[in-house]
């Protein structure tokens, strides 16, 4: 079992609100572990850092699924990586897996598999959660005044199946893509040449120039004003270029021109030679050829004259993610990510903005006022912020249903910061905003888990008497006082004399309010606040 890292004592005593988190990370050619102690001021410290290499990625590229072997040692790895865990009480785990296992054809029998051998349930991410883990482990060293003078950033990481490319701008995802560029993939296309070493390479640079100049209409490289490079493979890059990590953790900058010369070192080279020139294990060496190239191709067509190359991973990604949840401190720009995300779907698919902003600031304030009715946490609330504006998205399909086309649009959307769970849960809140109710018959809902199941209810439950109190979309409610009497939820509107509209609205989705919350609605108009003049 390698580390990435020296492996501290495990501490005998946390500190009475420190708690353990544990991150693994599935990958391509590896499988890693962090395991780390959340401080009560919400600091995060790792205390140990695992890696194992496993070619999953060379099944997976190459013939479409794990090979039993593969699929064996991996959860063979995870056994162990379960077994150290234990001594940690570890209060928190996330387990991700990426494209390797989110390509490969058996992968639920993976999953299936790991989780009845070692109780651990490995979550497969889609490519907007994996850059969005990404870009939490370096949003700090691009935030601030520094992040606005850095301009547009590309984020760039280029993995054993693919090379993910964000692009930021301060701070917030503004686009992201996944591009087929991994080191491993690039090399399973070229396994039955035979070429030398230069040939090879040259090989490779044509395939990444193909596929880059056919992302340049997708992505803004040509304005790339910083560039950020992330994983392994760069930090050899400024290992062997004389740069050392700086002691604070930032960025390390690489001359283009130090870059090419570390290229025209490598790419003369078999992957033997370089294992044996660089002192780096097999499985290091063999992607380190491929990840150069592609980061020496992006550098090009942003025509950045140098790179940063950040020390962190999508592992410190998921420590921050957990770390959050332990705290319970929500990321605001994670929330303004995922909201600014939300409103670029919603005008793809031409809303009326007005009244979805407005539905979804109705939300809120419902959520708020009924805390202690739900009790649910800010990242519930942040999904319903987003139905709010989403949900009637399914009326470019056709107006005819458009709950159910909703439905469909929202699941199949990328919402940068969101996970594919949480795209399904917003695409079910959004889909019952309007007539039935969640019924036995609707099968994808029935197919959801118990606790799911009630989140959907309780979110649909707001977002129904958010849209009723818009029914006309004229925006007449846009604030409102609301509290508990008896067995009645009282919405008080000011400033408003004829509520008629919106009571035969309320009356119509009112239902389920009821039926989660045990309250029925009753919707009063309320006096405007006397001027001082009155006075």
């Amino acid at each position: 079992m390698s580390t990435t890292e020296s492996q501290p004592e495990i501490r005998k005593e946390l500190g009475p609100e420190a708690q353990t988190i544990a991150a693994i990370d599935v990958g391509s050619n590896a499988i890693r572990m962090a395991v780390a102690e959340v401080l009560p001021d919400g600091r995060v410290e790792v205390l140990e850092q695992l890696q194992q290499g496993i070619r999953l990625g060379q099944d997976s590229f190459r013939r479409g699924r794990l090979g039993g072997q593969t699929l064996r040692a991996a959860v063979g790895i995870l056994r162990e990586y379960r077994r150290i865990l234990d001594p940690y009480r570890v209060h928190h785990l996330r387990a991700v897996a990426t494209s390797a296992v989110r390509e490969a054809a058996n992968a639920d029998t993976f999953l299936d598999r790991t989780l009845m051998t070692t109780g651990l349930e490995v979550e497969v991410i889609d490519t907007s959660e994996e850059s969005r883990l990404t870009v939490a482990a370096v949003r700090r060293q691009l935030g601030g005044e520094a992040g606005a003078k850095r301009g547009l950033v590309l984020v760039a990481h280029v993995g054993g199946g693919s090379t993910l490319l964000t692009v930021v701008d301060r701070g917030e995802i503004m686009e992201s893509q996944s591009l087929p560029l991994g080191s491993i993939r690039l090399q399973e296309g070229l396994l039955a040449g035979g070429e030398t070493a230069q040939r090879t390479a040259g090989l490779m640079r044509q395939q990444i120039s193909n596929v880059l100049t056919a992302t340049q209409s997708a992505l803004p490289l040509d304005r790339i004003q910083t560039f950020v490079a992330i994983g392994g493979d760069a930090r050899f890059a400024a290992q062997h270029t004389g740069k050392q990590i700086p002691a604070d953790g930032g960025m390390i900058p690489i001359a283009r021109v130090q870059l090419d010369k570390l290229v025209r070192q490598c790419e003369r080279h078999t992957t033997e030679e370089i294992a044996h020139k660089f002192g780096l294990p097999f499985s290091e060496a063999e992607t380190l050829n491929p990840a150069l190239l592609v980061y020496q191709a992006l550098l090009e067509a942003t025509g950045v004259t140098q790179f940063l190359v950040s020390p962190g991973s999508m592992r410190d990604g998921l420590l921050l993610d957990l770390a959050a949840r332990v705290t319970g401190r929500e990321d605001e720009a994670l929330t303004k990510g995922v909201i600014r995300s939300a409103l670029a779907v919603a005008r793809k698919y031409h809303v009326d903005r007005r009244h979805a902003q407005n539905v979804a600031d109705l939300s809120a304030k419902l959520f708020d006022l009924l805390q202690a009715e739900h009790g649910l946490a800010a990242r519930h609330r942040l999904l319903l912020r987003a139905a709010g504006l989403l949900h009637e998205v399914g009326g470019f399909v056709s107006n005819r249903s458009h709950h159910k086309h909703s439905y469909y649009l929202i699941a199949n959307a990328e919402i940068f910061g969101l996970s594919r769970d949480e795209h399904v849960l917003l695409a079910h809140v959004a889909r019952y905003h309007r007539r039935a109710v969640p019924q036995p018959s609707h099968l994808e809902y029935v197919a959801l888990p118990r606790d799911r199941r009630i989140l959907v209810n309780k979110l649909a439950a707001l977002l129904r008497v958010a849209d009723a109190l818009d029914r006309a979309h004229g925006q007449q409610v846009r604030d409102f006082q609301g509290e508990r009497k008896g067995d009645e939820f009282v919405i008080t509107v000011p400033g408003v004399a004829d509520l008629t509209l919106e009571r035969r609205a309320i009356g119509q989705k009112g239902d389920l309010f009821e039926d989660v919350f045990g309250l029925r609605i009753r919707l009063e108009e309320g006096r405007p606040a006397l001027s001082a003049a009155a006075g």
